[in-house]
C-alpha cells in the first residue's frame, strides 16, 4: 500500500478511499502554527454530520482559545463548534496526571487511593522519575478515544487530530515502546503500550508535519521525517504555513533581488524611489529563498499543502478557510 493511501489524507486525486477512523498527528516546530493546522484539519474532516474529536496535551489551552470558547478541563470531551461543511468538532485536553489517575483506576482499581496519591506527590514523582511513562499515558488517553470508532462503543468519532508535541520531539513521544522498555516488559504498562504502537504502525494513523518557508523550520521538518522513519508511522502531508503569495514570475524576481529594478512612483522624490527599490530587492531575496526551501521540502517526497498568510489573524472563520484550502489541496478520506 502506498503511503499516500495509507495516510488517510493524500495528493488530490488519490483513487482508493482512506479508512475511516483515523488519527492525525499533527507536529511542528514552535510558532509554526501547528495548533491552528491542527484545528483547521479537524474542521477539514468534520463534513456531512461527522464527529471529529481534536485533542491537545500539552496544556496550553490552545484549542479552546482558537474556537473562541472556555477552557477545556479533565475528560471533558465539548463540542467546539459545528462546521459549514455540517460535521461537529469536539475538543480534549489530556492531562498527564488526569491520564494516570484513570490508569490507575482501570488496572488497579485504585479509584480514591490514586487520589490520595495524588495529594501527596506521588503522580508528580512518577513521572519525574519515569518521563516516558508521561507519554505512554497521554498517547494512552487518545488511543481510548480512536479506538470507539472500529469498536463501536459510545462517544465514537469518525476522526480524532492530535495537536502534539513539536518536532523536536516527536519521533520521542510517539515512539512508546522505547518509552517503556526500561520501566515495564510485561504487564499493563506493556500491553498498553504495544496496543498504542499498533495503533500508531495502523493504516489508519498518519502524522502531517506543519513548517514555514524558513531554514530552522524547514530543517526541522527534514529531521523529523528522518526520526520518523525506524518507527514505522506513516508521514502523510507537510503544510507549509503562513505563505506569501509571490505575484512576480521567476525572471522578474531574481532581477528585483539583484537590485537591477529601479521603481519610479509619480511624484515620490528619487530618495523614496530609492528606497521602496532597496525594498524590493530584500522581498524578492526573501521570496527566492522561500522557494528554495519549498523545493527542499518537495525533495521528501510526501504530499505538500500551502496555507496563505492571513494578516487580519486567526479566528473561526478563518480555521473554516484554512479547512476548505486543506480541502482543495489534499484528499480528505471519505465520508
Amino acid at each position: 500500500m502506498s503511503r499516500a493511501s495509507r495516510a488517510g489524507l493524500a495528493s488530490t486525486g488519490a483513487a482508493p478511499a482512506p479508512p475511516r477512523h483515523g488519527l492525525h498527528i499533527v507536529s511542528g516546530k514552535g510558532g509554526t502554527g501547528k495548533t491552528t493546522i491542527a484545528a483547521a484539519l479537524a474542521c477539514a474532516l468534520a463534513v456531512q454530520g461527522r464527529r471529529v474529536l481534536l485533542c491537545e496535551v500539552e496544556g496550553r489551552g490552545g484549542i479552546a482559545e482558537l474556537f473562541g470558547v472556555a477552557a477545556l478541563t479533565g475528560d471533558e470531551e465539548r463540542r467546539l463548534t459545528r462546521t459549514p461543511a455540517g460535521g461537529h468538532v469536539h475538543g480534549l485536553s489530556i492531562d498527564a496526571e488526569d491520564a494516570l489517575l484513570e490508569y490507575l483506576d482501570t488496572f488497579y482499581h485504585l479509584g480514591l487511593a490514586g487520589r490520595a496519591l495524588d495529594r501527596f506527590g506521588a503522580i508528580d514523582f512518577a513521572t519525574s522519575i519515569a518521563p516516558g511513562l508521561r507519554d505512554v499515558l497521554l498517547t494512552g488517553k487518545v488511543y481510548e478515544a480512536v479506538r470507539r470508532g472500529p469498536t463501536g462503543r459510545p462517544g465514537a468519532y469518525d476522526a480524532v487530530v492530535l495537536d502534539a508535541p513539536p518536532t523536536g520531539r516527536i519521533s520521542q513521544f510517539l515512539n512508546v515502546h522505547a518509552a517503556v522498555s526500561g520501566l515495564a516488559r510485561v504487564g499493563p504498562i506493556r500491553n498498553q503500550a504495544d496496543s498504542i504502537m499498533e495503533m500508531l504502525r495502523s493504516a489508519t494513523t498518519v502524522v502531517h508535519l506543519v513548517t514555514l518557508l524558513e531554514d530552522m523550520p524547514v530543517t526541522e521538518t527534514e529531521e523529523a521525517v528522518q526520526a520518523l522513519a525506524p518507527t514505522r508511522i506513516e508521514v502523510g502531508s507537510v503544510v507549509e504555513n503562513m505563505v506569501i503569495p509571490n505575484p512576480l514570475e521567476l525572471d522578474a524576481l531574481e532581477r528585483a533581488a539583484a537590485g537591477a529594478v529601479e521603481l519610479a512612483v509619480p511624484g515620490w522624490s528619487p530618495a523614496q524611489n530609492r528606497a521602496l527599490s532597496a525594498e524590493l530587492a530584500v522581498d524578492a531575496a526573501r521570496t527566492l529563498a522561500q522557494q528554495e526551501r519549498h523545493l527542499r521540502l518537495t525533495g521528501l517526497g510526501l504530499p505538500l499543502a500551502a496555507v496563505p498568510l492571513d494578516p487580519a489573524g486567526i479566528d473561526e472563520a478563518a480555521l473554516f478557510t484554512i479547512a476548505a484550502q486543506l480541502r482543495d489541496q489534499l484528499a480528505l478520506e471519505a465520508a
